[in-house]
């Protein structure tokens, strides 16, 4: 069954209807549930050509060169380039890169989705969706190389429930063992000032690439707060700090040692092994620590002192246990 409607082509393929449209040298395509939300898209696509929205020039531009132009103008001007630049190059490979933006559907993306997770976890796949997402969307907004974007369209994986390990005191112990580390003595090595960040992590809820990036300008021990300027979510906070963290930090500063965040996470996944401890990761102290100043502090103040914007978020890390929780109550 074919229709000329507004210079569109429509068919309908089982229960959907599939919507071409062709004017000014453009070609875009588009399926949908409804003839009726096919109608509507046609119409307002032919109206971004006519007020030159959308780039006639682009009809041969397939994924792969959406990727190329974001790997060369947008992604070196974020923090976390280098992965971002990995992710764009394995894209690269697969075969719906090579498909023209105009032809570009769901279910391209659908079928590029269901392959991947035969060879990742759905948590991987989801931020490959956000990185296409946002490549379609700088080509959509700025290039004006295509009309939509398909990824809003399909059904993401179930990401794996977030872990909720917490940390023993004799798990605890037996890390600072494994490090080499005991509060008498000054730090002298990597392996222990890796253990004062394992407990400043815990006494802070700090992550480890945070820890690691501080400059000793950045910590102010007699007004008892830290100044991130490098963050996960690029927000600048200042982080207060107990006692017990105001001792340590003044460990680091007298150790005039330094070590990468890399270099920290192998040394501490070393410890945990020659410990015989399972399943803990040094981000695991963020569950630990959150879950302990949960405690001393309101939701509010937790959030500002961990860098959450929604207070709402913080319950994918606060994991008190039934026990903790009764000794709460009267």
């Amino acid at each position: 069954m074919v229709n000329l409607v507004n210079m569109a082509t429509f068919r309908k393929r089982g229960q959907s209807w599939r919507v071409e449209v062709y004017k000014n040298g453009f070609r875009s395509s588009a399926t949908f549930d409804t003839k009726t939300q096919a109608k509507e898209w046609a119409a307002q696509t032919e109206a971004q050509i006519l007020e030159q929205k959308i780039n006639p020039f682009s009809c041969n531009k397939t994924l792969g060169d959406a990727f190329e132009r974001y790997a060369n103008e947008v992604s070196p001007h974020k923090k976390g380039a280098r992965w971002e630049l990995i992710r764009l190059k394995l894209l690269k490979r697969y075969p719906v890169s090579e498909i023209q933006l105009y032809e570009l559907a769901s279910t391209h993306i659908a079928l590029w989705r269901d392959q991947r997770l035969t060879e990742v976890a759905p948590s991987s796949v989801n931020r490959e969706l956000n990185l296409i997402s946002s490549v379609l969307t700088i080509a959509r907004r700025e290039w004006l190389w295509i009309s939509q974007n398909p990824v809003s369209d399909i059904k993401r994986p179930q990401n794996p429930k977030s872990r909720d390990r917490r940390i023993t005191p004799q798990e605890i112990q037996r890390v600072l063992d494994g490090l080499g580390y005991d509060d008498e003595s000054p730090i002298t090595t990597k392996k222990q000032l890796v253990a004062v960040y394992f407990l400043l992590a815990i006494e802070t809820a700090m992550r480890l690439g945070e820890l690691c990036s501080l400059n000793v300008d950045e910590i102010n021990l007699p007004e008892r707060f830290v100044e991130l300027l490098e963050t996960k979510n690029n927000d600048s906070r200042k982080v207060p700090l107990t006692r017990r963290a105001v001792e340590l930090f003044q460990k680091v500063i007298d150790s005039k040692l330094n070590v990468t965040s890399g270099v920290a996470s192998s040394l501490f996944l070393k410890a945990c092994r020659q410990a015989g401890i399972e399943n803990l990761r040094f981000h695991d102290t963020r569950h630990e620590g959150l879950t302990r100043l949960a405690r001393k502090l309101d939701v509010l103040d937790l959030a500002r002192m961990v860098g959450h914007r929604d207070p709402r978020s913080l319950m994918i890390y606060y994991n008190p246990t039934a026990t903790e929780i009764a000794e709460r109550l009267d």
